[in-house]
């Protein structure tokens, strides 16, 4: 009974948490976040961008995919060279197993290249909650006038093979292009896939 119980809540807090979760053509909620080396970083600093959130966590194995390979390092720089501001996100709870510091994350994504913007520490998970962000990676493009133009995976195939990068549309790359050639976004809204975060409870 207990156990039910325990499901059923855990069901209608995600519930919660996806009816809360901004569409895409809404409002991107603001937030206002410390980075890895401490300084205050808010969303709508950067009005007038466009602007990607990528949420992630080193201990994933489909962050690893994507990383490890590449992948999300080069969609980061081709967009950070064409003006876009990038956002690391890491909603990590500080007592989950696969939690780093922020140093140690940092030189995570350095030793693979990794030019973010900024990387983001929510370890109270209010931003990523403030999404419905459920999954690392999960990915969000907001316009200059702030509003959520994408939201989803960052690819079409979802799995933690390498190989299967070079066979799947990069929706983000996609959307991007899109958004900055003043066109609609063909897929604006795709599944996320990925490891579930892990939220502090």
């Amino acid at each position: 009974m207990l156990r039910r119980t325990v499901l059923a809540f855990s069901f209608v807090a995600l519930a919660q948490s996806v009816q809360a979760a901004p569409s895409v053509g809404q409002a991107a909620p603001d937030f206002t976040l410390k980075d890895a080396a401490g300084k205050t970083v808010k969303l709508s600093d950067y009005r007038g961008k466009h602007v990607v959130l990528e949420w992630t966590n080193p201990g994933c194995p489909y962050v690893q995919k994507h990383y490890n390979s590449g992948n999300m390092p080069a969609t980061q720089k081709e967009a950070v060279d064409k003006g876009v501001v990038w956002l690391s996100i890491n909603s990590t709870e500080k007592s989950a197993y696969d939690y780093l510091e922020p140093a140690k994350l940092v030189a995570w994504q350095q030793a693979r290249k990794a030019v973010p913007t900024a990387m983001l520490m929510d370890e109270e998970g209010s931003a990523g909650m403030a999404y419905g962000a459920r999954t690392t990676p999960h990915m969000y493009i907001v316009n200059p006038q702030g509003q959520l133009i994408y939201a989803g995976g960052i690819d079409s195939i979802p799995s933690s093979t390498a190989d299967d990068i070079k066979k799947a549309v990069n929706y983000v790359r996609q959307g991007l292009n899109e958004a900055l050639a003043g066109k609609p976004i063909t897929a604006s809204v795709t599944r996320p896939y990925g490891c579930s975060i892990k939220y502090k409870s």
